[in-house]
């Protein structure tokens, strides 16, 4: 019940965008298609999930012990980047033209406060749901992937869907993405009362 917790928590109640307001700058300009956004979807994916493991072991496991937790947020950021270089270099040799679709934003998912956030709320102890094991923090970081992924992919399929409507003049193009982007962080604060 716990995970089934966890997982509800993280895509639905606590979306890292729509609640939490992080990882602001990929959901709004990785959006505007649905194969793009789905593509940056599934690389935070994995990069939250591996980076949510990985902490989580450094965290406990050596800078606990060594008394360096003051080397959180510095070794955190190291293991985010090293994952994301893996992932480009995976992205631009399988898939080019979703590299070429992703841009600058790809490399951007290393300074993506939605994956420091999710590794560093691994790590709370003081939080709602607290993680006490490297299984819960993995299904957290895959979850609050998946999240993102959910909020990314339904804001892409409705930009597509409003370049083909009768948007008046000022508010086409980004003021209409926010104004969307903000109609759905409405929707999703609804959820806030399951758990």
């Amino acid at each position: 019940m716990e995970y089934f917790l966890i997982i509800l928590g993280a895509v639905l109640v606590n979306n890292f965008v729509l609640n939490r307001f992080l990882g602001i700058c990929p959901f709004l300009g990785v959006s505007k298609s649905t194969d793009t956004a789905l593509g940056m979807g599934l690389a935070v994916i994995f990069v939250m999930s591996i980076a949510s493991v990985v902490t989580y072991i450094i965290y406990f496991y050596v800078l606990v012990n060594l008394g360096l937790t003051y080397l959180t947020t510095v070794s955190f950021i190291l293991v985010i980047a090293a994952l994301v270089q893996i992932v480009e270099m995976v992205v631009k040799k399988y898939t080019p033209a979703l590299y070429n679709a992703l841009g600058v934003y790809l490399p951007l998912i290393t300074t993506n406060c939605a994956v420091l956030g999710v590794a560093l709320l691994n790590i709370d102890t003081g939080a709602d749901i607290v993680i006490d094991n490297v299984l819960k923090a993995f299904i957290n970081g895959f979850a609050s992937g998946a999240g993102f992924m959910i909020a990314i992919v339904l804001l892409a399929g409705i930009r597509e869907k409003m370049e083909r409507a009768r948007i008046p003049a000022p508010f086409k193009g980004f003021p209409i993405t926010l104004i969307t982007a903000s109609i759905m962080a409405m929707a999703f604060a609804a959820f806030g009362g399951i758990i």
